[in-house]
Order: structure tokens, then sequence, then C-alpha cells
């Protein structure tokens, strides 16, 4: 089992920074392909970005390119996604998740992990 809790939200104005960690305990972090999601109200969870668990890859959603910054330090079981240039449109729930069937592959889409944090709330106000 793996348990994931992420913090670092808050509200933030547009072209804030926040960051934001996700720490992990329980089977072998280092082996895990490690995503985030976001989800705003009534929306649906949509792809952030994702690093493969030897973080030789990572991978952005277009609309955070350039911004956004996901790293992993697995000595200390966390990931973190460094949020640049905030705007109004980027408020929404995150969420890391963990994807341990392919850990070296990047994949987008939400369905394919099987562990997730409880969220943080990312609040950017214009």
């Amino acid at each position: 089992q793996v348990q994931l809790v992420e913090s670092g939200g808050g509200l933030v104005q547009a072209g804030g920074s926040l960051r934001l960690s996700c720490a992990a305990s329980g089977r072998i972090f280092s082996r895990y392909a490690m995503g985030w999601f976001r989800q705003a109200p009534g929306k649906e969870r949509e792809f952030v970005a994702v690093t493969s668990w030897s973080s030789v890859t990572t991978y952005y959603a277009d609309s955070v390119k350039g911004r956004f910054t996901m790293s992993r330090d697995n000595a200390k079981n966390t990931v973190y996604l460094q949020m640049n240039n905030l705007k109004p449109e980027d408020t929404a729930v995150y969420y890391c998740a963990a994807q341990t069937v392919k850990p070296n592959s990047i994949v987008v889409v939400a369905s394919a992990y099987d562990y997730w944090g409880q969220g943080t709330q990312v609040t950017v106000s214009s």
C-alpha cells in the first residue's frame, strides 16, 4: 500500500508562485512513476505533469509548460511541483498520484494511476 500526502497549496495572486510537495510512504517509492493532476469545480480531473521513476523523462501539459516544474527526491520519498507565473485558470485542487504498472513510461491518463493523495487547494486571484 502507498500513502500520498500533498501540501503547499494556498491562495496567491496572479503572477505569483507556489511549491507543492507530495510525501509518499509505504512501498518502494523510487520504483513508481509520479504524476500531478488537478480538478477545478465542475470540471474533470486533468493531467498536469508526470515524471518517470528514474526522473529521466518529465512531461507537462501544454497549459503549464514553461511555468511549472516537477521534480522528485527519491531519498526523501517526495515529489514537488514548482508553479510559477500562476494564472486564475490554475485554480483547482491538485493531486499527486503514483503509477506502478509502467513506472518508466509517461502516462497522462488518470485512470492508469494506482494511488492518490487527498489533494491540496490552489487558488489564484486575479
